[in-house]
């Protein structure tokens, strides 16, 4: 069987945001009604590993059904060498006989469509006069998040923090040359985060990154480097204070380290503080923002469903254009 294989530069050019973007939105739905499933993510932890292994699968049943598979790699300390801390790859398999279909790079497709997500979440909840992003990370996906958040809202000013002055510099300066919009390099997350109307935290920390008293009422927060139980960006006292909503109720009171923290606080009572998931916003069961000087926050822990709805529309359009490299398995 002809099998595609997509790496890191063909998926980039196949799948830019704009285009994940809807796709994402689809996905969420998805998920939220129950027609995609997806089981909780399976973490291997090696005792003497510098990295861990995580399996994300996902099943879309339907006329045309595929089982999708994230294989995933997590070195903390790649992005030190130049490296994106995420290696792996993206397996997609026809729902009707098992045979794989496709092999995609997983680095690029995490990247897009994490960003992807945060621009459908940011469009339904933050405020549509919102003017001024902030961003805490350097990173790829601080990058990939600056291009999609900007696709969204009328971002007219950018605000960047993290760790290395010398990585913030280059990608302060190498995304506003791309974007054609200022982006500040600034030296503390609270110099970020002060009046900004949206807030991003693309991070690695296992403590939090952001403060309460840092936010005016109105700011809407994607929360999206922590997705373990063991670490969290966000504070408790933000955490109480926001209309939360999530891409998924399970994955959330499993997996999250900014929800789980905040209820062993007592900062939060449980499930209940749990407004919404993003996809039940989209499809107009739910309530999303209410006023202009609330404070929402969107947990983003990465689904397996987001990986294998990026893998089924790349497959597409493979196929309608004939990239992408063809082996036979």
């Amino acid at each position: 069987m002809n099998v595609l294989v997509l790496d890191h530069d063909q998926v980039t050019v196949l799948l830019p945001i704009a285009d994940c973007i809807p796709v994402m939105e689809q996905c969420l739905v998805a998920v939220a009604d129950g027609s995609i499933h997806n089981p909780l993510r399976t973490i291997v932890r090696p005792p003497k590993a510098t990295g861990l292994l995580g399996l994300m699968p996902a099943h879309l049943s339907g006329s045309d059904p595929v089982f999708g598979v994230k294989s995933v790699c997590v070195f903390p300390g790649n992005p030190a060498i130049g490296k994106d801390a995420h290696q792996g790859a993206v397996l997609l398999f026809s729902g009707d006989t098992g045979e794989l279909l496709a092999m995609m790079n997983a680095s690029a497709i995490t990247a897009i469509r994490t960003a992807a997500v945060s621009a459908v979440a940011t469009r339904a909840l933050a405020r549509p006069d919102s003017r001024v992003l902030a961003i805490i990370g350097a990173g790829i996906q601080a990058r990939a998040h600056a291009a999609a958040i900007s696709e969204v809202l009328p971002i007219e000013r950018i605000r960047v923090a993290g760790r290395d002055p010398h990585r913030l510099r280059r990608m302060a300066d190498d995304t506003a040359a791309v974007l054609s919009i200022p982006i500040d390099a600034v030296d503390s997350a609270e110099a970020a985060v002060r009046d900004a109307d949206v807030v991003v935290t693309v991070t690695n920390s296992a403590k939090p990154v952001l403060d309460r008293s840092w936010l005016a009422g109105g700011t809407h927060i994607d929360a999206v480097g922590s997705s373990i139980a063991t670490a969290r960006e966000i504070d408790s006292a933000t955490m109480a204070d926001a209309r939360l909503f999530v891409d998924r109720r399970e994955s959330t009171v499993n997996e999250s380290g900014d929800y789980l923290m905040a209820v062993a606080d007592n900062a939060i009572r449980g499930p209940d503080h749990i407004v919404a998931e993003l996809g039940e916003v989209l499809a107009g069961r739910a309530e999303g923002r209410r006023s202009s000087d609330e404070i929402t926050l969107f947990e983003s822990l990465g689904l397996g469903a987001q990986d294998l709805f990026a893998a089924r529309h790349l497959l597409r359009v493979a196929r309608e254009t004939g990239a992408g490299t063809w082996v036979v398995l």
